[in-house]
């Protein structure tokens, strides 16, 4: 058992250095007294302009009396900080199962969830597969940075498809609502990938966690890299283009390379692989469709943000802290919320198939653009996807992106207009600044958007407007759509065997399953179902 301190603020200015002494203090000790301590989370607090502070909570080991500590601390005035006993038991993985595998477990998809899931697998001896339908990373990387350029669109090798999954070109964010030691642990593995300097101990408490687009395909080779010298093998240019099952499992899948034999199957194909959604409608494997994410990117001069963000001693606090980000929720009939913001970072395309465009964002490790971006979203209910088909969702998704490329001039063009120009009902015609590398197309984002989505940001905008003090809309641009933010539909899976209720030794997983919403809540979602896999089954040993 040991000690947890929460929300001890510490001015931005003092150097981590410091922390011991104010960490002893709390507790009536002195520095040399702590023993073992380690910083368990770290935010920012922006409410105060003037004086920016840092709030930690830390984890301490003491080898006096525990409780003694906990009482006379919490008997002493201090300012805000709370002391208290904390109980959580270690990461553990389950014993091996006894059901003998006839062949190796197949891992379809090398996003967070499938990487991690297979990961774990390999470190127990399962030996798994990992199917991928794109490239390997270094590849991807040359694709995505030709298609920036003006270069063609190649299907299976882009923003959303390779290895790292759509995840690897989404600003690195490692932000998870979900606690205890299966995230802890799904964190250390991130952290302790150093390939090129990718690991930062820091991502392991920060509130706000962030590698950079940059940082995270040495985090996935590494991670690749560990699975095969554990056992495992990875398969590129391999798409999965059928299941073989029956009454009593799965037999195989059917892949573009041909036949791989199996009974078990963890489905982590992300949240654009729509050809696997159209097969498993087909198979009728249970699905469910459900609400999801639907807007614009926003962006703004990143100087603007940081004045907002920081105050009147912005200067100063960029030489501290780096760029600003922000979060906001503009509340009405349909709520509107900035999501996966990306501080000094780029509008990209994130573009799954020929003919169709979205936008997304990004950012790389030292977020030194000198724009600023975030998805400007509302959740589009499954009353309003204007359909009963059970991929109702996605064929929203494509009408929109269709007309936005179309509107792109088939050159995979943003369409953006001024929030301005969108708020007064008339098209832009200048096209405005923008990090968005293959250019835009000032228009009336009107044809791009549902009247959901419209009406939410008529309403929204100028709410976020007054949050700023008349500072969010004369520098905002908008670049749309976005419609990738979350799956329509989800894989159906029993919460108890993480199975597919129609398919036994199917174990659908992560973002594209509809269970996750991140890099860290998908990796976490693989991890678990390592962890069934592993406590039924015995290792393979064939």
């Amino acid at each position: 058992m040991s000690i947890r301190v929460s929300n001890l603020r510490v001015p931005v200015e003092e150097p981590e250095t410091s922390l011991p002494d104010h960490l002893a203090r709390t507790l009536g000790l002195t520095p040399a007294d702590l023993g073992r301590w380690r910083v368990v989370r770290k935010a920012l607090d922006v409410r105060d302009k003037r004086h920016l502070r840092f709030v930690y909570n830390f984890e301490v080991d003491l080898p006096a009396d525990e409780r003694q500590i906990v009482h006379t601390a919490a008997a002493r005035p201090h300012p805000a900080a709370q002391v208290e006993l904390h109980d959580e038991p270690p990461f553990s993985m389950p014993a091996p199962g006894p059901t003998p595998l006839p062949d190796r477990p197949v891992v379809v998809g090398s996003g967070p969830a499938g990487l991690v899931c297979a990961y774990f697998l390999a470190k127990h001896g399962y030996r798994p597969l990992v199917l991928e339908r794109g490239t390997r990373v270094n590849d991807r990387i040359r694709d995505v940075r030709r298609f920036d350029e003006g270069g063609p669109f190649h299907p299976e090798s882009n923003y959303l498809f390779g290895e790292g999954g759509a995840g690897t070109f989404s600003d690195g964010k490692l932000t998870c609502r979900g606690t205890g030691p299966d995230v802890m642990r799904v964190l250390e593995l991130f952290a302790e990938c150093k390939g090129q300097q990718a690991g930062k101990p820091s991502i392991l408490y920060y509130h706000r966690p962030h590698l950079g687009s940059n940082r995270l395909p040495a985090v996935v080779k590494a991670i690749r890299r560990e699975i095969e010298h554990a056992g495992g093998e990875v398969r590129f240019l391999t798409r999965v283009e059928d299941l073989h099952f029956d009454d009593t499992g799965l037999r195989g899948v059917m892949t573009s390379s041909g036949f791989v034999p199996t009974s078990v199957v963890v489905l982590a194909p992300g949240h654009s692989a729509r050809d696997t959604y159209t097969m498993l409608a087909a198979r009728r494997v249970p699905m469910t469709p459900k609400p999801f994410q639907f807007g614009v990117r926003v962006e703004h001069p990143q100087a603007v943000v940081n004045e907002v963000q920081f105050g009147p001693r912005h200067g100063r606090y960029e030489e501290i802290l780096g760029n600003a980000d922000y979060s906001l929720v503009a509340r009405g009939a349909h709520d509107l919320f900035t999501f996966c913001m990306c501080a000094g970072g780029h509008v990209i395309p994130s573009v799954s198939e020929e003919g169709y465009f979205c936008t997304n964002g990004m950012s790389l490790s030292k977020r030194d653009s000198p724009f600023a971006n975030s998805g400007l979203v509302v959740t589009i209910p499954v009353g309003a996807f204007g359909g009963t088909d059970l991929l109702a969702g996605v064929r929203l998704q494509e009408r929109y992106e269709r007309a936005a490329y179309e509107l792109g001039r088939g050159e995979y063009k943003a369409p953006v207009q001024l929030a301005r120009d969108f708020l007064g009902a008339r098209p832009t015609t200048t096209m405005p600044a923008s990090s968005y590398p293959r250019g835009g197309v000032p228009c009336d984002l009107r044809a791009v958007l549902p009247p959901i989505v419209v009406d939410a940001l008529l309403a929204g905008l100028p709410q976020m407007d007054r949050r700023w003090h008349g500072r969010f809309l004369p520098d905002a641009v908008l670049a749309g759509p976005e419609t990738r933010g979350s799956s329509p539909v989800r894989i159906d899976r029993d919460p108890a065997t993480r199975e597919s209720p129609g398919v036994p030794g199917l174990y659908p997983v992560g973002e594209g399953a509809g269970f996750a919403g991140g890099i860290v809540s998908a990796a976490v979602d693989g991890l678990r179902t390592a962890k069934a896999v592993v406590g039924k089954y015995a290792p393979f040993s064939g």
